[in-house]
């Protein structure tokens, strides 16, 4: 296992080195298409289309989210025995896969696009409309597919169910860790799971209508989850003190002031992400670090993502990445 870290974390500087996180963010500023953003990105990519044409939106995202997870796995299968957290959180995209799958089925669709996970995934997309065998021998068969019609609250519930189950795994896959290794993993954990209970509360009471009362038979109530419970979400003076309000959007001179889900959740994983970035050398060749290079690659695919389609509708890359928390 020492050599296995020595190198899975070498390879990790090698990577990161070349990514745009951190400094190297700013590389991505002064684009205005879609092409310039994929030459950026993937210069030894020879099939791009001709600059007056309608450029592949489609084509270039799935080259970044692809790109993201074929790095995280040569890390992870640098280990002969991938430490738990590694392979938990990589089976993140697992979930994201069974999300999208949810919703295409609701609606009738085809198979959506899916991260491949190699060996690590479980879920069996051939199967793909049929739930039951999709799930067959999974760690997602307590989803009944008998049992849900897949309409509106239901995919919101099963989607904070799968949130809620991927971390208490996640939780237990801490147990192989220890000391400062530990301590450090826990507490990225902890700050993640605040952030995103505290974002879905905002989702559900904004975009979905929910009342405090609805919204306590969805989320684990945290003191800070059920503390935003109580306040009005256009009335700024009411967030002062809140654990988060530093990822709340500001207030503008001459218009009224209302949350804004979107800009509270760019502002809190922006923060994550520095947190990773921090956390990446700090415990050199130990699991922590390795997971701070998973979260690391996986905002930059967010942020590579957000930005092809900024530029796809029109926006230069500085107005995408200033709406994004980045500069």
């Amino acid at each position: 296992m020492p050599d296995d870290s020595l190198y899975a974390y070498a390879k990790a500087c090698g990577i990161i080195g070349k990514s745009f996180t951190g400094k190297r963010t700013a590389h991505l500023g002064g684009l205005h298409t879609l092409g310039e953003l994929s030459r950026l990105v993937f210069p030894s990519f020879q099939g791009e289309m001709n600059e007056k044409r309608s450029f592949p939106l489609y084509d270039l995202e799935r080259r970044i989210e692809q790109n993201a997870v074929e790095k995280i796995l040569s890390i992870i299968n640098s280990y002969s025995q991938p430490p738990s957290i590694l392979i938990r959180q990589l089976m993140a995209y697992e979930y994201t896969n069974l999300k999208a799958c949810l919703h295409n089925i609701a609606k009738g669709d085809e198979i959506p696009r899916f991260y491949d996970i190699g060996r690590f995934r479980t879920i069996h997309f051939k199967a793909y409309p049929n739930l039951k065998v999709m799930l067959a021998g999974t760690e997602f068969e307590f989803i009944h597919p008998d049992r849900i019609s897949l309409a509106g609250d239901d995919i919101i519930k099963i989607e904070i169910q799968l949130d809620i189950h991927y971390y208490v795994e996640f939780k237990k896959s801490l147990e192989e860790l220890a000391g400062e290794d530990r301590d450090f993993a826990e507490r990225i954990l902890k700050d993640e799971i605040s952030i995103r209970n505290c974002i879905w509360a905002l989702r559900l009471r904004t975009f979905y209508g929910k009342t405090s009362g609805e919204i306590s038979g969805y989320l684990d109530l945290l003191p800070e989850v059920k503390k935003s419970l109580e306040m009005q979400l256009d009335t700024r003076d009411d967030w002062r003190s809140w654990k988060w309000e530093r990822f709340l959007n500001p207030e503008k001179q001459g218009e009224n002031w209302s949350i804004n889900p979107v800009y509270f959740q760019n502002a809190a994983f922006h923060y994550l992400n520095k947190i990773a970035l921090h956390g990446f050398h700090r415990i050199p060749m130990s699991a922590s670090s390795i997971l701070c290079f998973i979260k690391i690659k996986q905002y930059e695919e967010d942020i590579l993502t957000s930005l092809a389609e900024g530029l796809k509708m029109g926006m230069d890359s500085a107005s995408v990445l200033t709406m994004l928390g980045v500069l």
